[in-house]
């Protein structure tokens, strides 16, 4: 069978690292693209020439432009700037708006058969700025989010009861960082439920680390962003869609009426297979958990809002 083909747009720390985790799986090769001249170009010559060490086979090549993209099967949108501290995802908005935008516009002329998988910050909005630009259907747009997050949960919880992660299971819901939506009931260590093992304050803080766990590294790194476990998280997507794997993941898709939610990007477990999105699951809420999902959905309209007046200003 061809191997794939996966274009990675954006060749900074994410960007760098998910070229680099996705050649190692050996089952596409992988077009780096970014502005910078000899930036994507140096980078995947480093991570072409570690294959005869690490074995793997994948052609990695560099571009500026994005002809050496048509026909990806795949697209991965990490380009944009990186939040510094004290900055919001707000603060992102004016100028990642006008990158994702221009980016979306050439993917969609170079691979218009292509799945889009937006990382860019804030989130949301750029997902959802993608999914407009591009005139995808749904199912060929989503947003990376919910799997960062959970996995941020899930190892704060491992961290707190001493376990190995692999024993602990769990999601959040809704909006990327500070409006997720974690699920203690939903959330088990080796099929026990956390609330059996966990005090309801200790959960809290556990949930409180999650949800402001982009920013606590942004804090530590001064300078820069995380981009290890946002790039592994993208390697689970990728490997779901592009393998018809059909994995539940927490994802970012775009809601028509399930969750009683209406015409937003937003958080929720998805099946992701060779179409993109080809599910989307409805779980019971109870009335705390889904006032907390509506409150999300408010705080993505807003972010939204913002993107297209901020987007509008600059034209």
């Amino acid at each position: 069978m061809p191997r794939y083909k996966v274009t990675v747009v954006g060749a900074g720390m994410v960007g760098g690292s998910l070229a680099q985790r996705l050649a190692e799986r050996d089952y596409a090769d992988i077009v780096l693209v970014d502005v910078v001249d000899g930036l994507p170009q140096g980078k995947a010559l480093d991570i072409l020439e570690a294959g005869p060490v690490y074995g793997y086979d994948s052609l990695v090549t560099g571009a500026n432009g994005y002809e050496e993209t048509a026909g990806s099967d795949l697209v991965v949108i990490t380009s944009g700037i990186a939040r510094k501290p004290g900055m919001s995802r707000d603060d992102l908005l004016k100028t990642n708006a006008g990158i994702v935008r221009q980016v979306t516009e050439s993917v969609a002329r170079t691979s218009p058969n292509s799945i889009l998988v937006v990382v860019s910050n804030p989130l949301d909005a750029m997902v959802t700025l993608a999914h407009e630009v591009s005139r995808f259907p749904k199912h060929r747009v989503v947003g990376m989010a919910g799997i960062l997050d959970s996995a941020r949960y899930r190892t704060f919880i491992a961290l707190e009861l001493g376990v190995s992660v692999e024993d602990v299971h769990g999601f959040v819901l809704g909006g990327h960082g500070d409006t997720m939506v974690p699920l203690p009931r939903y959330t088990t260590v080796a099929g026990i439920p956390l609330p059996a093992l966990l005090s309801g304050d200790r959960i809290e803080a556990v949930v409180e680390r999650a949800r402001n766990g982009g920013a606590e590294i942004v804090g530590l790194l001064k300078t820069g962003s995380a981009y290890y476990a946002p790039s592994a998280s993208v390697v689970d997507m990728v490997d779901s869609i592009l393998l018809d794997k059909k994995r539940v993941l927490p994802c970012a898709a775009f809601l028509e009426g399930e969750y009683g939610i209406q015409g937003v990007f937003m958080g929720v477990p998805c099946i992701l297979g060779s179409r993109g999105v080809e599910k989307v699951l409805e779980i019971e809420l109870d009335d705390e958990e889904r006032a907390a999902l509506n409150r999300s959905a408010d705080a993505v309209r807003e972010l939204w809002a913002a993107t297209s007046k901020a987007e509008q200003s600059v034209g």
